[in-house]
């Protein structure tokens, strides 16, 4: 399985959720959950409400993975 290079998208953290879930508004005003990748975990990297994110968007569209802190 190939896995194809999706442009990241930046938004907003409006609300941080139990076991490092995240909610995020993006630019073009969805909201959508997200969770941290693993260099963030394995880094320790805070995020907190009100941080902008860069955020892989899942296939379905309600899902995403936060790839980094700007």
């Amino acid at each position: 399985m190939t896995k194809t290079k999706e442009p990241p998208v930046t938004g907003v953290v409006t609300e941080c959720l139990p076991s490092t879930l995240f909610r995020v508004k993006l630019e073009d005003g969805k909201e959508i959950i997200g969770h941290l990748a693993g260099k963030l975990r394995v880094h320790r990297i805070r995020i907190m409400a009100g941080d902008k994110v860069s955020l892989i968007i899942s296939s379905d569209g309600d899902k995403g993975r936060i790839v980094y802190r700007n």
